[in-house]
């Protein structure tokens, strides 16, 4: 019960209320079952924060924060994706695919240089026409550019065929090979690997000569040499010196004069060269 003041608070009449014991007001309020949910949520800009640490971009990783959202640009490197999910954050490494083992016994090499027949193996060329057929068969397309230059410098002084004869004046006198102009003493090369079958003395106007023998009917001659560097029976590679130009035998000057001589005939050695 309460009575009226004067200046019209009440008072009141009765015993004041008991305090509520300290116990009461901190006691344990009910838990609210979806805190932890709410909890695990994480913010865009912690997953953000997140996906970079993982990922290691660090400085790469370009953030930028629109007023209608979150617009991430981040240079994730190829070999090492980072993939991030609501639960946690996985990297995973992209490996090449196992190869095949190759056994020495399943690999197949052919050492045979009949076998190449690439422009880088002039002399694997020619042995393939000889050994498939004989010389003379063999098309001038085929032919041209198996045999090597005999000088360094090939400078054309007399064609192959019929000319004036520069030593009698003669028309009409068949030239049996390609003259091509050089000092003497000018090294000389063989054309192609073989075998010297003749080295030494002409007797019928070509001086110091050499013959080699490049198989299945396919020879060279060098002529008016002033001296040869080969022998009988020696073999010989492509593009080796054997012998030096010069003057001998029925010539007018310093020249070589170089044949090429198909099962024992004379042909044009722009088909070959």
């Amino acid at each position: 019960m309460t009575t009226q003041t004067v200046r019209g608070r009440r008072r009141a009449t009765g015993p004041a209320p008991e305090p509520r014991p300290a116990a009461d007001i901190f006691a344990e309020r009910p838990r609210d079952a979806h805190r932890d949910e709410r909890r695990g949520r994480r913010s865009p800009f912690r997953q953000v924060t997140d996906f970079a640490a993982v990922s290691g971009v660090g400085q790469k990783a370009g953030i930028a924060l629109a007023a209608t959202g979150l617009v991430l640009t981040v240079a994730v490197p190829a070999t090492g994706p980072a993939v991030a999910t609501d639960a946690a954050t996985t990297t995973t490494s992209v490996s090449a695919a196992a190869q095949p083992e190759v056994k020495a016994a399943d690999a197949k090499i052919d050492f045979n240089r009949t076998a190449v027949t690439t422009k880088g193996d002039p002399d694997g060329k020619l042995k393939q026409l000889l050994s498939a057929q004989s010389a003379g068969t063999i098309t001038r397309a085929a032919s041209a550019g198996s045999l090597g230059m005999p000088l360094d410098s090939m400078v054309t002084a007399s064609p192959f065929g019929y000319r004036v004869s520069p030593i009698t004046g003669a028309v009409g006198e068949f030239h049996r090979g390609q003259d091509y102009a050089a000092q003497c003493g000018t090294a000389v090369h063989a054309a192609a690997s073989g075998t010297v079958t003749f080295s030494g003395w002409h007797p019928y106007g070509g001086g110091n000569r050499v013959v080699i023998d490049h198989g299945n009917g396919l020879e060279t001659t060098y002529n008016h040499l002033s001296s040869s560097n080969v022998r009988v029976g020696q073999q010989v590679s492509r593009g080796d010196v054997v012998a030096m130009s010069g003057t001998t035998g029925a010539s007018t000057g310093c020249h070589l004069h170089f044949e090429v001589m198909v099962n024992g005939d004379v042909v044009d050695p722009l088909g070959w060269l």
